[in-house]
């Protein structure tokens, strides 16, 4: 008996630890985020998704110039879901922002799910191949 409830002592005290363990997220499908301090003022005091977004963008063009954006900003030059957060990365490293995703969920909804995607493991053609199936009812691509 004594044995029993010193097992049932031992399983109460490491069940909560293995758990937390298992459930903690895996480092290595964290993404690349830019610092905060690189963010424009305004950029750094929008909703926190539209900030995430940026963030990511600005860490991860190779992600988001994967993407095309469905929002009809190909008529203002944009080349890419990255064209709707950067303007300009220039050779020292300063980015030149594009203010255009501010005021456009459906960039900033492209942005969100390639960065989920990201995490989550999937290929770049794979992430493309969601985002074409998802938002290609909205209009033309900017690709």
């Amino acid at each position: 008996m004594k044995r029993f409830v010193y097992l049932i002592l031992l399983l109460s005290v490491i069940s909560p630890a293995l758990l937390t363990t298992a459930c903690a997220a895996n480092p290595a499908s964290d993404v690349k985020m830019a610092p905060m301090n690189m963010l424009p003022t305004q950029m750094q005091n929008a909703p926190t998704q539209v900030r995430e977004a940026y963030q990511f963008a600005v860490a991860n063009p190779e992600a988001t110039k994967n993407v095309p954006c469905y929002c009809g900003c190909g008529a203002i030059g944009h080349t890419s879901n990255y064209s709707c957060y950067v303007k300009e990365a220039k050779a020292d490293g300063t980015v030149v922002f594009d203010d255009h995703a501010l005021g456009c969920s459906l960039c900033v909804d492209i942005t969100q799910d390639v960065m989920r995607l990201s995490r989550e493991g999937r290929a770049p053609p794979d992430i493309r191949d969601f985002v074409v199936s998802t938002y290609s009812k909205f209009g033309p691509p900017n690709q």
